[in-house]
Order: C-alpha cells, then sequence, then structure tokens
C-alpha cells in the first residue's frame, strides 16, 4: 500500500509540473497572438507631389485598431490629421493618411486596441528633410543699374532745346498788317473823297444853267423879232 501511495504522489507532482508547463506554454502564445504596439509602425512618404503618412500593422490576430496621427509643434499636438480603424495580418495591413507634411515636422501616432494596446509609437514620427515637391524658384529681382538703353535715353531728355522766344519783328508782324489810320487817309486822298471834286461839280451845273437860260432867252428873242 505505502509503494502504490508513492506511485500516486509522484504521479500527481508529474501532472502537477506538466501542467504548469502547459499553462506556461499557452500564456507564451496567448501573448504572441495578442495585438501589441511593437506590430504597428509608421513611415512619412510622397505621392507623387503630395505627402502621405503610412501606418503598417502586422497583428496575426487581427484585432481592430484604432489609429489617430496627430501634428506635433514644440512637444504638443498642434493640429489633428485624422483617425481610422486597422485590422492586421501577419503579412501586414496598411493604411494611408493623406498630409502635405513639411520637411523635419514631427507627428505622434496613437494606437488603441481595447484591452491590447492604448499608447503611441515611439519614438515619433520625423519627416524627411526634403519636401515632396520642389519649390519653384523665384526669378532675380531687377537690378537698380539702367540699361544701355536707358542711359542713352536720359541726355536726349536733359539736352531739350527750350522752346524759342519769338523775336521783336516776329511779334509786331501782326500789328503791322493791319491797316494804321494815315494808310486809311492815304487811301481816301487818292480816291478823290478829300479832294475839291464836290466844288467843280457844282460850278458845272451852275454853268450848264445858266447856258440854258441863255438860249431860252435868244429863242424866245428871235420869235419876237420874227412876228414883226
Amino acid at each position: 500500500m505505502s509503494i502504490n501511495r508513492r506511485t500516486v504522489a509522484r504521479s500527481v507532482r508529474a501532472l502537477g509540473v506538466v501542467s504548469a508547463s502547459a499553462a506556461l506554454a499557452l500564456s507564451v502564445a496567448g501573448n504572441a497572438l495578442a495585438c501589441d504596439i511593437s506590430e504597428f509602425s509608421a513611415e512619412a512618404k510622397c505621392d507623387g507631389d503630395k505627402g502621405i503618412i503610412t501606418v503598417t500593422d502586422v497583428d496575426p490576430s487581427g484585432v481592430p485598431a484604432t489609429v489617430t496621427v496627430y501634428l506635433q509643434n514644440n512637444g504638443a499636438d498642434l493640429k489633428k490629421v485624422g483617425e481610422q480603424e486597422v485590422k492586421g495580418s501577419r503579412e501586414g495591413v496598411t493604411i494611408t493618411f493623406a498630409e502635405n507634411w513639411k520637411p523635419d515636422a514631427e507627428y505622434r501616432i496613437h494606437v488603441k486596441a481595447a484591452g491590447y494596446v492604448d499608447e503611441d509609437i515611439t519614438p515619433n514620427l520625423t519627416t524627411p528633410s526634403t519636401a515632396c515637391k520642389k519649390e519653384e524658384e523665384e526669378p532675380p529681382a531687377p537690378s537698380d543699374t539702367p540699361t544701355p538703353s536707358e542711359t542713352a535715353s536720359t541726355p536726349a531728355e536733359e539736352t531739350d532745346s527750350p522752346t524759342p522766344v519769338p523775336s521783336e519783328s516776329d511779334s509786331t508782324a501782326p500789328a503791322s498788317s493791319a491797316p494804321s489810320p494815315a494808310a486809311g487817309d492815304s487811301n481816301l486822298a487818292e480816291t478823290g473823297a478829300n479832294s475839291n471834286t464836290g466844288l467843280i461839280a457844282g460850278i458845272a451845273v451852275a454853268l450848264v444853267a445858266l447856258g440854258g437860260g441863255a438860249v431860252f432867252f435868244g429863242l424866245r428873242r428871235r420869235g419876237a423879232s420874227s412876228d414883226r
């Protein structure tokens, strides 16, 4: 009987060791299958001329997780870029956030899977030092040095001759063209307006009248002498 008891006790102990080992193995296996922050990674990329931020989940258990991206400024959240849900796989599942990121910018990516993960991906994501779209080079500012054409035109403007002042003869020319009072008197003298024409005409009329009277009286006398 005592031997049997010892055998049973040994068997029980062996079963206890096996059970403990199995429990430990199951625990390790369970932890390996559980969602963990180490299974998430983030990267800043370019999609043509536009910037994007990608987050990849390689959790083989496919536990749903919510990923939120924040733009950082001096260690504080400046803005929320976006939020998406992802279910990982052993091959990895990637989600994309459209973000026109600036060079050397910093982003905080937070992952939350209920009962498993509620923390940030560390360290924070820092974008590349080169932007996706190259800034267009601005044309050089025009210099203040005048061009040869401008230099050549300057003396012409400075040497413009002043408007000529009319001479004394030119200024008096219009006045000389107008008839002066002396010229008017000479014209009247030439046409006889100021001569003795009127007096001569009066004497001629008087002589004609006298001649006519003389003829009249002469004819009258001849008639009277013929009647006798």
